[in-house]
């Protein structure tokens, strides 16, 4: 894939030198002097010295999304996200520049319309999105101090403009379905019963009772159904397979295994847009109304949301400003049950259609002629009886799936105002403020006919409510002096954010069809919170400019948080910037290749307290564990009064170019961040009498440090063509600095100095014996010296070990890729424009559990691997599967480096095609223009391995979850 990047960059290149000068004459100039939304205002883009990447409303438009955020997916270098679930309207995760907090969130502070947000971003239409801005170094985010070690991701909503009234409609429908494939399986039932009886005969011949062949063979055959606990053939259990020979005989009862197809299907999408906007020469308005309902492809998945945005801005003395952004949304999420966070549960959908047996049909059949068994509204009767070990007895996902209820409603409104004033013609004064409320109600049902409530029934109710209430007051004085530029900002910032939580929970339903409270017997759980978190810090900026040639950047903000003691509440945090404009130096005024060349370089401090807790420096009790009316508490946490900031030190420095009247654009950057004073849980001996054996404090430091590449050209540029191409690229590493102890073991990784936070450390898997095919590690001969025991070999001079408890454990790649990002291409030819757009990563590892846990050594129900049907059988055999065995199970499935993948991939992430009508053509309709076009997200996508989603998690990690969608969609964009 390297090869292939730098062969298109060189034809870009190519091409964009031959054409350059030949269309130079017909080429619109981009204007390299545009304003950028930068904190607390606005700047020329030119004169920046942070690191601030730009998404406009159009780009937005070309993705058809319900949560505005997954619009920045391949936005631009640095940018990596895991990808959201696919259940409509669900959140993701972002990473800008890496991972560099442990304990606290890593997540960036989203800023709305210059307020911070904490909201729900599904709540945000993303039609009344005008841009987005990312920034990414100390530089451009410092102002924002304690919350932006993280980076920060500006929002700016759409707003009137002066001139006629504007009507614009836009509107889109299409389908939802299934992105990832599935893992490959055994389908076949003979191959599936064969297997299993494999293995029943493999595991009685590695006794050491060691029967012969005959009667490993007898005892597979009078047992095989005895484990699988049924027989979908018409003949008797034990002669099903004789001798490793599947009854010739044999016919199928009937063929209805199939548990995705009940569950996953095709969705509808749609969403609809209307908004209103105008002005005249002291008054500008937009408003709109928003409408997205999206069925997901799994049955009982669905989002919908209904919005309602107002924003006007109002000259009302020529010293005087004031606008606010009015908006409101309810939003209604019917969820199928969220494999992350139910990864192995009965109802977790995802789990079991992929790992249900191809022997179990998920209904009931007369067991002479084989047909559906109906009920008494001629509707297919499930089944939920005795199957094996691991096909989930008594259970069936897709009939509790269509009983049990997982709704949620939620209400959020959004008030910004502000006012601004004009105190001198160069100093002005602007003040926010900005509330945000969300309700939300969740209601869960549990049927009481099949699953966890069975014969008795449950519903719960989580009620949350958020409130977030910030001021905010900015003076600016802004003046030049001749080739002098001088801004200076000034401001004050507080914040108070709440949140109040009710939970309820009751069984033993009376009535069927009703879900209140009222219709269940008995109170289990009660439970409620409300802890509150307040901010408030000033700050202050400084730049200058000679010239527009030479830059110069100062910022400081001082902040307090409520979650830290009031001895180490306040902290300082600051940047400073340089830039340098080469193309403005003489030497180079006169050249016509170069439109802009800027080096630029930063150093600053930012801060994160992201933590779950509102105060980590208490020791806190828990209520609630009463026994009978005698009350009850329980310590549950234990403080370090002393924590405080984690505080991100950050170094850049990037080289901005624009060539060949601006048509070739971009840049190379070089980021280095420290995480200092790192909030980490430092464990304490099990004995000791702490819960959940850690105590939150700051120790350790971290540091990423790589390089980001921007590459951008207008290939061809003519009035009726163009063609652009662009290329964002990103490496780094992550370093652990220091660490309070000399390692700490979490699950597949270990964090040791030198290694990085996600560097697997495990089993040494060696392969498989040729002679016997039996699994191998290598041996821990430090821990295990004794070379002659049973279960240690020597193959190829390598000291193996077939008992994985005697493996040796070691470092094996980390989850962090070597090179990300995304390459596109739009090209439009008179009235038809189209455009693609490519996610790629290049090396990372992934564990993949959800692999593992099909390639397991002893079918009892469970689905199998199409892999395993390379198992080893014979002596000699090279092949990277071990025997199938009852006996095996253990050193099979253990946890090691075989599970091991490349998480390499790259993805059409998104595709559009439209078509714009002339405008003397629409004019006649009542129109003043007229868009067509096709939108897709998540197209195709090449990986290691079927059925693997190789970007689910930054940690390389994997779970039954709801895997994303593709979604395709058809619409119309319109103006009057």
């Amino acid at each position: 894939m390297n090869v292939k990047l730098k062969v298109l960059s060189a034809g870009a290149l190519f091409f964009l030198a031959q054409g350059f000068y030949a269309q130079r004459d017909t080429t619109k100039v981009r204007d390299i002097d545009e304003v950028v939304v930068v904190a607390y205002g606005k700047q020329k883009k030119s004169t920046v010295v942070g690191s601030n990447i730009q998404v406009t409303s159009e780009d937005i438009s070309k993705r058809p999304v319900a949560n505005v955020i997954q619009a920045l997916d391949g936005a631009g270098a640095g940018i990596q996200i895991a990808s959201g679930s696919g259940q409509p309207g669900s959140g993701l995760s972002i990473r800008l520049r890496g991972t560099g907090s442990y304990l606290v969130s890593n997540e960036p502070l989203i800023v709305v319309d210059g307020v911070p947000y904490n909201g729900g971003i599904s709540s945000i239409n993303p039609n009344d999105v005008e841009s987005f801005n990312i920034l990414k170094d100390a530089s451009a985010t410092s102002l924002y101090g304690s919350s932006a070690a993280n980076g920060v991701i500006l929002i700016t909503t759409k707003r009137g403009r002066k001139g006629k009234q504007r009507i614009s409609l836009n509107t889109s429908t299409g389908i939802v379905s299934r992105f990832v494939s599935e893992y490959p399986r055994v389908d076949d039932p003979s191959q599936y019963y064969l297997l299993t009886w494999e293995a029943l005969r493999n595991g009685v011949l590695g006794t050491t009772t060691a029967p012969t062949l005959a009667a490993a063979n007898k005892y597979a055959s009078d047992n095989l159904i005895t484990n699988l606990k049924t027989n979908i053939y018409d003949v008797p259990n034990n002669l099903l397979v004789t001798d490793g020979v599947f009854n010739p005989n044999a016919k199928l009862r009937y063929n209805d295994f199939d548990w995705a197809d009940p569950i996953v299907n095709v969705g509808l999408r749609q969403e609809h847009t209307l908004s209103v906007s105008g002005g005249n020469d002291t008054s500008t308005y937009y408003t709109s109304f928003g409408y997205t309902k999206e069925e997901g492809y799994i049955i009982k998945s669905d989002f919908e949301r209904i919005s309602l945005r107002i924003n006007a801005d109002s000259q009302l003395r020529n010293w005087l400003k004031i606008g606010t952004s009015l908006t409101g949304s309810i939003r209604y999420i019917n969820s199928a049950i969220d494999g992350a966070d139910n990864n192995s549960a009965y109802i977790n959908p995802y789990l079991w259609t992929r790992r249900m047996g191809p022997i179990y049909s998920p209904y009931l059949h007369d067991p002479v002629t084989g047909e559906r068994l109906l009920d008494a509204n001629g509707n297919p009767r499930f089944d939920a009886g005795t199957r094996g070990a691991d096909a989930a007895s008594g259970r069936n996902v897709i009939w509790e799936t269509l009983l049990n209820d997982d709704i949620t409603k939620t209400h959020n409104a959004t008030a910004n105002a502000y006012a601004d004033f004009r105190l001198l013609p160069e100093l002005s004064l602007r003040t926010n403020v900005g509330y945000t409320y969300t309700g939300s109600l969740n209601k869960t049902y549990g049927n009481r006919l099949v699953g966890d409530a069975l014969g008795i029934g449950s519903t719960s109710r989580s009620s949350y409510n958020y409130q977030d209430l910030t001021f905010n007051q900015i003076l600016t004085y802004d003046k030049k002096f001749g080739s002098h530029g001088l801004i200076v900002t000034a401001g004050h910032e507080n914040n108070k954010y709440s949140y109040d939580y009710l939970y309820g929970y009751k069984r033993d339903q009376i009535a069927d069809g009703l879900t209140d409270f009222d219709n269940f017997v008995t109170n289990s759980s009660m439970s409620s919170s409300n802890p509150i978190r307040t901010k408030e810090g000033y700050f202050g900026r400084v730049n200058y400019n000679f010239a527009e040639r030479y830059l110069l950047e100062g910022s400081i903000r001082r902040d307090a948080s409520s979650r830290f003691a009031s001895d180490v509440r306040w902290k300082n945090f600051w940047s400073v910037g340089a830039g340098w404009v080469i193309s403005k130096e003489k030497f180079l005024e006169d050249n016509s290749y170069i439109n802009l060349l800027k080096l630029r370089g930063s150093y600053g401090e930012v801060g994160n307290d992201a933590l779950g807790s509102f105060y980590p420096y208490q020791s806190l009790f828990s209520l609630g564990y009463n026994n009978g009316g005698e009350p009850g508490i329980l310590y549950s946490s234990k403080a370090d009064p002393k924590i405080s900031w984690e505080t991100k030190v950050q170094y850049d420095a990037a080289l901005d170019f624009q060539l060949f009247a601006n048509r070739l654009r971009g840049s190379v950057e070089y980021f280095n961040s420290q995480t200092r004073d790192l909030l980490f849980p430092i464990p304490t001996p099990l004995n000791a009498p702490v819960p959940g054996s850690s105590i939150d404090s700051n120790v350790g430091n971290i540091e990423n440090r790589g390089w980001e590449l921007t590459l951008s050209g207008d290939v061809v540029k003519t009035n009726d063509f163009e063609w652009t191409l662009n290329a964002y690229g990103t490496t780094y590493t992550n370093e652990i600095t220091s660490l309070p102890r000399p390692e700490i073991i979490n699950g597949t990784k270990k964090l040791m100095v030198g290694k990085d936070l996600y560097a697997f450390w495990l089993r040494d898997w060696y392969g498989i014996d040729p002679a016997d095919g039996a699994p191998l590690f290598i041996l821990d001969q430090n821990l295990y010296p004794d070379l002659k025991a049973s279960d240690v070999r020597t193959i190829d001079g390598t000291v193996v070990t077939t008992n994985q408890g005697k493996a040796q454990y070691s470092y094996h790649g980390s989850a962090i890729p070597d090179f990300f990002g995304n390459f596109g291409t739009s090209l439009r030819v008179k009235n038809w424009e189209a455009s693609a757009s490519f996610n790629y990563q290049i090396g990372g590892k992934i564990y993949d559990t959800n692999y593992a846990a099909l390639m397991g050594s002893y079918p009892q129900g469970g689905a199998i691997h199409a892999d395993m049907l390379n198992r080893w059988t014979t002596p000699g055999q090279i092949t990277d599967v071990p025997k199938i065995s009852s006996a095996n199970t253990a050193a099979a499935g253990a946890a090691s480096s075989r599970w091991l993948v490349d998480a390499s991939y790259l993805m059409l992430k998104n595709a559009t095609l439209g078509y714009n009508f002339n405008e003397d053509v629409v004019r006649t309709i009542g129109l003043s223009s007229l868009k067509l076009f096709v939108n897709g997200e998540n197209l195709w996508l090449k990986s290691k391995r079927k059925g693997l989603e190789p970007y689910q998690s930054f940690n390389g990690t994997t779970s039954n979850r709801y895997t994303p969608s593709r979604i395709i969609t058809f619409g119309l964009s319109t103006n009057f």
